[in-house]
Order: C-alpha cells, then sequence, then structure tokens
C-alpha cells in the first residue's frame, strides 16, 4: 500500500518557537518525518513524502505547495485504493501500529489524534475525500458516512499524539527511542517537574 506523509518543510511547528529558533524547528520536523519514515519502512508499504519544498529524505519524494486538503485529495484523486496517509509529527509511531492501521477493517480507518484532528487514514474506497480545517476527526467521519462508507476507528496513543505544543513533547521523552528523541536529547531538553508534581519540559539556558 502507498503510504503518503505530509510535511511541511517551510515552517513548520510555529507553536514551539517559545523553545526553537526556526531553523530549530525545521530540524525537528525532520527529526520527526524521519522517524515516521521508519516506522513504515518497518512494513512493506511504499513511504511517499508530500512536502511543501525539496528535502533529501529516505523516501519518493513529491512537491505540492498547496494547503494540506488540497494536496491530499490530489493524492486520492491520482492514486488506486487502498492508500494511508499518515502525519508527519507523529514520532511514537512504530512499525507495529502502521500494520495495525493497514489491517483494521473498513472502507476507511480513521486514527483520531488529541484534540479532534485526524492523524492517519487508510481509505480503500475512491469516493473518500478529506477536509482537516477544524474537529477533522468529525469531518472525516461524515465525509464517509455520507459516501455510505464503512468506518473504523484505530484506538492508538502512539497514533493520538502528534507533536505541536512544547509540552507535547514529554511523551517523547518518555516513550521515544529515534531520531526525535535524540535530536531532543543534544540540544538539552529535559523533563522538569513543577511544586505540584506535574511534568513539563525545560531548556538549558546556555542553549
Amino acid at each position: 500500500m502507498d503510504v503518503f506523509v505530509p510535511y511541511d518543510a517551510v515552517d513548520p511547528k510555529s507553536r514551539l518557537s517559545s523553545l526553537f529558533y526556526p531553523e530549530e524547528r525545521r530540524a525537528l520536523a525532520e527529526a520527526m518525518l524521519t522517524d515516521v519514515l521508519e516506522a513504515i519502512h518497518e512494513t512493506e508499504h511504499r513511504p511517499y513524502v508530500l512536502t511543501t519544498a525539496p528535502i533529501d529524505i529516505d523516501a519518493t519524494v513529491i512537491i505540492d505547495e498547496r494547503p494540506l486538503t488540497t494536496a491530499v485529495n490530489s493524492m486520492l484523486e491520482l492514486h488506486e485504493p487502498p492508500l494511508g496517509v499518515v502525519m508527519a509529527d507523529l514520532p511514537l509511531v512504530d512499525g507495529a501500529v502502521i500494520e495495525r492501521l493497514a489491517s483494521a477493517p473498513g472502507d476507511v480507518v480513521l486514527a483520531p489524534g488529541i484534540g479532534g484532528g485526524t492523524n492517519a487514514f487508510v481509505t480503500r474506497d475512491g469516493a473518500f475525500t478529506t477536509d482537516f480545517h477544524g474537529c477533522s476527526i468529525r469531518d472525516h467521519a461524515a465525509i464517509a458516512e455520507e459516501a455510505a462508507l464503512e468506518v473504523t476507528y484505530i484506538d492508538s496513543y502512539r497514533l493520538s499524539l502528534d507533536i505541536d505544543e512544547v509540552d507535547d513533547l514529554v511523551e517523547v521523552l518518555l516513550h521515544a527511542e529515534g531520531a526525535t528523541h535524540r535530536w531532543l536529547d543534544a540540544r538539552d531538553v529535559q523533563l522538569s517537574e513543577d511544586e505540584n508534581g506535574r511534568v513539563g519540559i525545560t531548556r538549558n539556558a546556555s542553549d
């Protein structure tokens, strides 16, 4: 199965700007993309990076500067199902969870993200289209229902965690071992604990 990984190569992860400079955010985004691609490479599925600008990465690269929904729908039109889409900011994914996504029954398989997004999906029917605005997991379920497609949901912690906010990095340091964890560790990004025992993120002030 072809698996497309949308990737913002220009200005990724702006909500992490309190911790990282723009060039660091781009490097962090590439580390997360590397983790996602390594997970797909652990399977027999074929990864394609759907990127907004040229990048040098271990996968076939498709450049599309258009918004996410338009770019993904273009891939759905051009490629025969089944096919999958996995977001590039899921550093906890591994080959087992990719296989679980790919093998789940249904015309459309949705992996909800924390907060209402859609972090991954598989479609086996060309009638399915995407809309990544707002609470997209509900929108995608409604699109499938309108097309009379059977929907299956994947309940997966590793697929649900996408990295948007600084506190999301806590889960990477606790549970990931790949390129993203190594990148954070090299820049002295560490776990912290406040007076209430809540775990957060800190970075050495010299960086």
